[in-house]
Order: C-alpha cells, then structure tokens, then sequence
C-alpha cells in the first residue's frame, strides 16, 4: 500500500540526458562539434595521420645518418687502397685469397658445437 502514494525515483542520468537533448542549443552544438573533431582526428591531414607521418620521419632520418656513416668509412677505404700498399695486399689476401711466393696457407676449421 506504501508504494502506492510515493513516486518511484527515477534514474538522476536519465533525467539528465532528456533535459539537455530536449534543448535546441546543445543538440546544435553537437551536431557541428562532432563532426568537426572527427575531421580533426581521423582525416587525411588530422592528429593521428601527422603522427604516424612524424615517426617515419624519425625513422628515415636515423637511416640516412646510418647510410652517411657507411659512406664516411668507404671512402676512407678508398683513399686507403689508392695509397697504402699494405691495404691492398691486406684486401688481397683476405678478399680474393692471394699469396706471396713461397708462402704456406693453413686452413683452420672452427669446432662445432
């Protein structure tokens, strides 16, 4: 018999929510915000895309000072094998396996493990 006279309580979320749809300016509001910060964020030239392009960039750069430092130590290996004779009888012996009149060459086998 009690619940008959009081009113149920109704959910304080839900009260919230009819008020503010029920207002033309907040629903307008949204209406422009929401695909506004969609453009933002999920376009072409939005947030995540100039992220994702920055950290390539990074990438690419750490490439290329790596590609710089292995040009670097060519071409002091050029300059090396143009002047120096032991550099070229060092390539010599190690890249096409040349050797001197009268030497012996031993071969070494590694273990296995």
């Amino acid at each position: 018999m009690e619940t008959q006279y009081y009113r149920k309580p109704r959910p304080k979320i839900r009260n919230w929510f009819n008020k503010t749809i029920r207002k033309k300016n907040v629903v307008i509001t949204l209406l422009i915000l929401i695909p506004v910060v969609s453009f933002m964020f999920f376009s072409n030239k939005g947030i995540i895309q100039r992220l994702s392009l920055e950290s390539q960039k990074k990438e690419m750069q750490v490439k290329v000072r790596e590609v710089q430092q292995e040009q670097i130590r060519l071409q002091r290996q050029s300059k090396a094998l143009d002047a120096d004779p032991k550099a070229i009888e060092k390539v010599a012996r190690e890249k096409y396996g040349m050797i001197r009149d009268g030497e012996t060459v031993y071969k070494v086998k590694k273990e296995q493990q």
